[in-house]
Parts: structure tokens; C-alpha cells; sequence
């Protein structure tokens, strides 16, 4: 069974629950989740859909980068 991620779910409620996911999303360009703090505030109301936008990085990209790690995103 994958583990399933939507587009727009707070990156907070998605790391909450898949502490890995940090790792990928460091991985694509996401730094700034890292930084203290950033996570509580910003990740409340940044999903992984406007935060792709933001990083102007291709969906397919994420989509790729998370089924590796047995993910599945779903819109």
C-alpha cells in the first residue's frame, strides 16, 4: 500500500504525518522547510500544490521524486 499525499494539504499536516517527506521535498528544492520554525507558520497554509507553483518546478518532477520513495500524489 502507497502512501498517499494530495496537492493541496498543508506541507505541516503532510510532514506531520510523513516525517520523510522533509528529505524528498529538500531533494527538489523545498529548503527553506528546513529552517526553524518555517514549518509551523508557513507549512500551516503552503501546500505542496502552491509550493510547486512558487519553486516553478515541474509536477511530474515531484510526482517522480515521491512514487520512489512510495509515495502516490494525488490532485
Amino acid at each position: 500500500m502507497s502512501k498517499v499525499l494530495k496537492l493541496d494539504e498543508p506541507i505541516f499536516e503532510l510532514v506531520t504525518r510523513h516525517p520523510e517527506a522533509v528529505e524528498i521535498m529538500v531533494g527538489l528544492g523545498f529548503r527553506d522547510i528546513t529552517k526553524p520554525g518555517m514549518l509551523q507558520t508557513a507549512g500551516r497554509f503552503m501546500t505542496l500544490s502552491k509550493g510547486i507553483k512558487l519553486k516553478k518546478i515541474e509536477l511530474e518532477t515531484v510526482r517522480l521524486a515521491f512514487q520512489q520513495h512510495g509515495f502516490e500524489i494525488i490532485e
